[in-house]
């Protein structure tokens, strides 16, 4: 068996489609490339490939990674360029990698995810922006309650941030990066932060027109902070 990982994208022209459809065209995409990709045992067979961590539905992604299981090893650069002529618009190979040795599952090693938004704004004074970029980063704790199906849920969202958010501001919007922890009980949306910030700390913004793009995902710890492919 070989682990083949690669970082892709998720472009405008597929930021509406869900996560599930998402995967499924990366399947169909390595069926057309006729990679020698694994398969499960059993009565319902089904292809070994694994993502990192799941986009909300409307985001945008420059970093996305997933596994591909092979059944033998081939070339990265011949795997790469059959992909590349299977793959549907706004899913773009940024980097591939075979994976050496007993490599631990992406969702189990990535915990760090980074975010731009953009949002337009409802106050020209960029003095309010800061204020309420300011207010929320040096708050001890923010609460906020995540509604589901499943019912309701407090979420304490600064023991998620990793970084201050930071900000630019643009003509008539502000640009948001943020930096999010991801850990093993859980983690909080950037449009969580942006709810957050709107309802609790008075953010003059158009939550309505956002557009959350995530920049990157990492394995971070305290020594260095590496993407997926560079293990």
């Amino acid at each position: 068996m070989a682990k083949l990982r690669l970082e892709i994208t998720k472009g405008e022209e597929i930021r509406y489609i869900s996560h599930l459809d998402y995967a499924s065209a990366m399947e169909r995409a390595i069926i057309r490339a006729k990679l020698p990709v694994a398969y499960s045992e059993g009565f319902n067979p089904h292809m070994k490939i694994s993502f990192a961590s799941a986009l909300a539905v409307g985001v945008t992604s420059q970093a996305e990674y997933i596994d591909i299981e092979c059944k033998e090893e081939i070339d990265v650069n011949q795997a790469v360029e059959h992909l590349k002529a299977s793959l549907p618009m706004g899913i773009r190979i940024k980097g591939a990698a075979y994976m050496q040795g007993n490599v631990p599952a992406l969702m189990a090693i990535v915990n760090l995810a980074t975010y731009e938004i953009t949002v337009p704004l409802l106050a020209e004074d960029i003095g309010i922006i800061e204020d309420s970029i300011r207010w929320f980063n040096e708050a001890e704790a923010v609460l906020y309650t995540r509604e589901s199906p499943k019912g309701k849920k407090e979420i304490e969202i600064k023991q998620y941030m990793a970084k201050p958010i930071t900000l630019t501001a643009l003509d008539k919007a502000v640009r948001l990066i943020l930096e999010i922890q991801i850990t093993p009980t859980g983690s909080i949306k950037p449009g969580e932060v942006l709810g957050a910030l709107v309802a609790m700390f008075d953010l003059p913004v158009d939550i309505d027109n956002l557009l959350i793009h995530r920049t990157g995902l990492y394995i971070s710890n305290a020594n260095r902070q590496v993407s997926p492919v560079e293990l």
